[in-house]
């Protein structure tokens, strides 16, 4: 099989979200060019590269980093530092850092990045509109939300003009928008995004894809946010289903979706459910992610306040202020996740 059909069948697989094919299918050329070519040369680069998006789209994070390092710092030995390969490499490692947790770090090398691609190719190249997407995503996970409404509004009007209304591109920027809305509490807004952005999804990409359930999970969590829970419920369910068959247990996605549906059983009075898949997503964040993740902290204060609505509170108060303490030392004390856990532990 030679190396241009892989490469090609590989991009078929994440077409249709098909990663643990794709990675099968990738995982064997960079050693193959490292021993026909050379450990630096293009084509291994590349390969290195390609497969450490694919170990991303796994979740597969920290093993994403290691290969994004090893290429960034080879592509600015052999190419330079602001080659386009070259920043692609920065860009790709900022958003292994972004969904690590490490989002300073992310920021830093994304606003080194924005800064080159505006310079050398535009403000509206389609690589530039990329950079800002990030930053902005950045910025939300900062809970900078009015920093990320602002380059959200600015990415998604230029992309609407250049690449169209259901460009998959143009549908991120506007699911990435709605998700600031509801951070902002402007659920009807969310709402509205979050539908057009579903009901495109289905017709390009199919119920089952990845990106699809993305979707539905973000609208069923505006439904809860808007006290529908038995609509959220629905949704919820029937994405927690599709995530286990094709990510798997443990997918970062998987435990996203397992976490939004435990709060649904919670805001229903489900008490017992909801702790039922709160302590597994907790312990499988802790295993994958890290005790000090954002989103294993999340899952800590969450567990807390349902162990506060059985009458735990001994245990709620000792894992509310775990949480709040790490919180403080990683993300600090303005960030809307700190503030939320002290909001938690002050109800209890």
């Amino acid at each position: 099989m030679g190396a241009n059909y892989v490469y090609y069948l590989g991009e078929v697989y994440a077409c249709t979200g098909q990663w643990s094919q794709r990675v099968k299918l990738l995982q064997p050329l960079p050693g193959v060019f490292e021993r026909l070519l050379e450990e630096e040369h293009l084509v291994t680069l590349r390969s290195t590269n390609t497969l450490a998006l694919t170990y991303s789209n796994l979740g597969r994070y920290e093993e994403a980093k290691q290969l994004e390092v090893k290429v960034l710092n080879a592509r600015k030995r052999v190419l330079g530092e602001k080659h386009p390969d070259t920043l692609q490499s920065m860009g790709n490692l900022a958003s292994t850092y972004l969904y690590l947790g490490r989002y300073t770090e992310a920021e830093q090398l994304q606003v080194e990045v924005l800064n080159a691609r505006k310079r050398v190719l535009g403000e509206g190249h389609p690589d530039t509109l990329l950079t800002m997407s990030n930053l902005a995503s950045t910025y939300f996970n900062l809970g900078q939300y009015k920093q990320a409404e602002q380059l959200e509004v600015e990415v998604l009007n230029a992309r609407k003009r250049v690449l169209g209304e259901e460009h998959p591109d143009t549908l991120v920027s506007t699911n990435n928008l709605a998700l600031t809305y509801s951070s902002l509490g402007q659920y009807g807004q969310a709402e509205q995004l979050q539908v057009e952005v579903l009901n495109a999804r289905k017709q390009l990409l199919g119920e089952e894809h990845p990106h699809t359930l993305a979707s539905t999970n973000n609208l069923a969590l505006t439904y809860s946010n808007l006290g529908r829970y038995e609509e959220a419920e629905q949704l919820q369910v029937k994405v927690l289903n599709s995530c286990k068959q094709a990510l798997g247990e443990e997918h970062p996605d998987t435990l996203v979706s397992m976490g939004n549906l435990a709060s649904t059983y919670s805001n229903l009075g489900q008490y017992k459910q909801a702790e039922q898949l709160q302590v597994k997503v907790l312990n499988a964040r802790k295993q994958v992610l890290g005790e000090e993740h954002p989103n294993t902290l999340v899952s800590m204060s969450n567990l807390a306040l349902t162990y506060s609505r059985l009458g735990r509170q001994d245990a709620a108060k000792e894992l509310s202020h775990k949480a709040i303490s790490i919180a403080e030392g990683t993300l600090g004390n303005q960030h809307p996740h700190t503030e939320a856990f002290h909001r938690v532990l002050k109800a209890m």
